[in-house]
């Protein structure tokens, strides 16, 4: 059981303040546990989310301390919290388990934020819930700091996604292959509901609490479906559009997720749980990283498919409320799933346009953008360096880009057509490529640099290397000298690089 959220000061009491207003634990009976978290017998903060915590509207200078520490280790519920474990199924690797849950992870609560807004504050790692099917509920730091350090870098490359309030090595070891050191991940989201969660409801049977899940999702992310002539189909095509730019997003970027099971789906259309994940170096549409997507289900190039194919599994949970009738209520969704791709497409392509510094629309855009990527799948070209090259070359050195080609002579048939392209929107050269380079980063959480970090960490104890990368990450657009190894891809002899979920 948590202690009591006063702890003492000098003088008085502490009591630091969390604008809690719970509404999931009120209004969503049978999609929780509650719960506690397990006592960590020997806590020490490791990073604390200091712009973060502001936000939040939150007190930096009190949680950065001891009170803060004992918060977010579990050893303390702050006041007004109301921790629970969230029940959700799930399609994992195509295959439907009717009941995971939160396994290793506590939501506090929700907050209101300085902008309003609402915000789940979620512990993971700390210890076992009604959910964990026999697993300890503990995370291991080298996870823990894994996700702060991605889900920051993608939150600085502009990317929806939960963030890190906080990291607390824990005092006690876990057992995986071996003992490892425990640790908490504060965890932030706009909610952590899932696909899965509607899944969650839908194979229990009950019409009637599928509908309250609709309901409250929709006036928690989506209050202007309440009021279309089709609220439910609505809310299913609001949702659609959130996960097909999420998705497009990380495209543009190089950014494999690696488990796109539905129970790793946000309805609120934040990127969620970084088990696995990672970065393309060289381009290559059949990426994969995960080490227990042997078939490469999650390929880099096949996220929009499973897209659509997770968004489906969404629909199936709808159909009763959409319309009375059930063939009608089929028909209409299925409108909305055949979209899904052109929708996606539109985002992506969007996207690579300004990518590639067009600022306005051309039929022929689709074709110089597949073309560029062929020639690097082709050429072993660094998907990252390529684009941010590209405004160099606006400025007069082609060297730069075409040399990052195994064959420079192919691309520089590309950049011939890409030229002639750009003259059709009139901007001038200089202001194009300041454009390029503030979409274009310099810096992603590079696989070989973000073990360094994690293995000085884990292994020496030294959070150093993570701290000085965590500080590049939060800047990708700027390109510093000094930092040149961050902006390198690994060089040949790391390859293959593979990822774990870190349970």
């Amino acid at each position: 059981m948590a202690k009591s959220t006063e702890i003492m000061g000098q003088n008085t009491p502490i009591r630091p303040h969390f604008n809690f207003d719970n509404t999931f634990a009120r209004k969503l009976e049978g999609f929780f546990v509650s719960c506690q978290a397990e006592p960590a017998s020997a806590p020490k903060l490791l990073q604390f989310n200091h712009v973060l915590a502001e936000e939040l509207g939150l007190d930096p200078a009190v949680l950065d301390s001891k009170v803060g520490l004992e918060i977010f280790s579990g050893n303390v519920a702050p006041e007004g919290s109301e921790p629970l474990s969230q029940g959700y199924a799930g399609h994992q690797f195509g295959g439907f388990a009717p009941q995971l849950g939160d396994g290793r992870a506590l939501l506090l609560g929700e907050i209101i934020d300085t902008q309003h807004k609402r915000r789940d504050i979620q512990l993971k790692g700390s210890g076992r819930t009604p959910f964990s099917r026999g697993g300890d509920g503990k995370a291991s730091l080298g996870p823990v700091l894994r996700e702060y350090l991605i889900g920051e870098g993608m939150h600085a490359l502009g990317v929806p996604t939960t963030r890190a309030l906080a990291a607390v090595k824990t005092g006690d070891n876990v057992y995986r292959e071996s003992p490892l050191p425990g640790a908490v991940l504060p965890r932030v989201a706009a909610s952590h509901i899932r696909i899965g969660t509607f899944e969650f409801g839908a194979a229990r049977g009950d019409v009637d609490k599928v509908r309250q899940l609709a309901d409250y999702t929709i006036a928690r992310h989506y209050p202007e479906a309440t009021d279309a002539k089709n609220p439910y189909l609505a809310f299913f095509a609001a949702v659609t559009d959130a996960q097909a730019a999420l998705v497009a997003s990380w495209m543009n970027i190089g950014f494999i997720h690696g488990v796109m099971n539905t129970d790793n789906m946000t309805i609120s259309g934040e990127t969620i749980d970084y088990g696995p994940c990672a970065f393309m170096d060289r381009y290559a549409t059949g990426t994969v990283f995960s080490s227990i997507d042997t078939h490469g289900r999650y390929a880099y190039g096949n996220q929009p498919a499973i897209l659509s194919w997770n968004l489906t599994r969404l629909a199936e949970t709808l159909v009763r409320f959409v319309d009375p009738n059930k063939d009608r209520a089929i028909a209409l969704l299925t409108d909305t799933i055949q979209g899904i791709q052109t929708l996606y497409e539109a985002h992506w392509l969007s996207g690579m346009r300004s990518k590639i510094g067009l600022s306005t629309e051309d039929s022929l855009d689709l074709k110089l953008i597949n073309d560029l990527l062929l020639l690097m799948e082709e050429g072993n070209a660094d998907f990252t360096l390529v684009f941010r090259r590209l405004a160099q070359a606006l400025r007069g050195d082609i060297d730069t880009v075409r040399n990052l080609f195994e064959e420079p002579d192919a691309f520089d048939i590309w950049a011939q057509r890409w030229r002639q392209r750009l003259k059709q929107d009139g901007i001038a050269a200089e202001a194009r490529a300041q454009a390029m380079n503030r979409i274009n980063p310099i810096y992603i959480p590079r696989n070989h640099k973000v073990e360094e970090a994690l293995t000085a960490a884990v292994e020496q104890d030294d959070m150093m290397p993570f701290s000085q990368m965590l500080g590049i990450l939060s800047h990708p657009f700027e390109e510093v000298p000094e930092n040149q190894a961050y902006a390198l891809p690994a060089p040949i002899s790391y390859l293959p690089y593979r990822t774990f979920c870190g349970t």
